[in-house]
């Protein structure tokens, strides 16, 4: 099962180019769109889930064209959208119960048992009584993604799903979709790098509307080898660094910027040499990428 999106191209009324010729392949296992606030993210993760329109462009997955075969695409998909609301005074068990009916399980028995495992999936069973408007945000998000389980999805669309998290949420949310991975094609939408990181081992980045990279994680940190460098410096000096380096990033370090720079040579001046992060990468393609790479 695979999921292969063609030139696919949105434009809102606004004039806004959402996305632009976007192409991609996606096979089973975890597959990161990473990329900032407003690159298009939402917007393609909206088109492929069947919520929207595109304006030119094709998605297939396996033998269903996406675009044509909405409610053949629905009955397959799970998706967990990056805002979604819930009822507060219901409990977890009894909701994911509702849920489960209005995918049209009607067996009141296979459904328990579903709904039993989905909560011991996501680590909810003890607390399946609870109403959920004493949920953590993190608690929230397992719930999101048991209910987008409920049709043993052959696509999962998760958009942001960890923004917000604390580290301990994060990785009990890493585990879960990790799991999903190995059996199920998971698109995880995300500006945290980490994320991606972590989890996946097929990835794109993604900067107005465009794909500007696009590969497997550590074959693409072998493009930055041996170029980044960093440095500690006063903050008066900050603009004349970027007129005369290739800064792709900085951080306050005791008060002072450290700003990483790309060289294809060592440029002295003070700098040391860094093994690249994917960090690294996603901030070289926000700021300096134009053209798709596929690595």
């Amino acid at each position: 099962m695979e999921l292969r999106i063609d030139n696919l191209s949105k434009t809102y009324s606004n004039g806004i180019k959402a996305l632009q010729n976007i192409s991609l392949d996606i096979p089973k296992g975890m597959f990161g769109l990473l990329g900032p606030n407003g690159a298009g993210k939402s917007t393609l993760m909206r088109t492929i889930a069947t919520l929207q329109e595109a304006d030119s462009g094709s998605i297939v997955l396996g033998d269903i064209d996406v675009l044509q075969q909405k409610n053949e695409l629905r009955q397959v998909l799970g998706y967990l959208p990056q805002q979604f609301g819930l009822y507060p005074k219901i409990s977890a068990e009894v909701l994911l119960n509702h849920f489960a009916v209005l995918k049209g399980i009607t067996n009141k028995n296979e459904r328990k048992e579903l709904v039993k495992a989905l909560l011991y999936k996501t680590n909810l069973y003890d607390v399946r009584q609870q109403n959920l408007k004493g949920f953590s945000g993190g608690m929230k998000q397992r719930f999101g993604i048991a209910q987008a389980l409920l049709n043993n999805p052959k696509l999962l669309i998760v958009d942001e799903p960890t923004a917000g998290l604390d580290p301990v949420e994060r990785n009990r949310f890493y585990n879960v979709l990790s799991e999903l991975g190995e059996h199920t094609v998971v698109i995880l939408s995300t500006h945290i790098v980490d994320d991606v990181k972590e989890l996946c081992t097929n990835m794109a980045i993604i900067n107005q509307g465009q794909v500007c990279l696009k590969g497997q994680p550590l074959q693409i940190l072998e493009g930055l080898k041996d170029k980044v460098y960093k440095k500690t410096i006063e903050k008066s000096e900050l603009n004349l660094y970027k007129e005369n380096y290739q800064v792709i990033s900085e951080r306050l370090f005791l008060g002072k910027p450290t700003i990483h720079i790309i060289s294809e040579t060592n440029p002295g001046d003070g700098f040391t040499a860094i093994n690249a992060e994917l960090e690294d990468v996603y901030f070289s393609e926000i700021f300096n990428g134009t053209k798709t790479k596929s690595i």
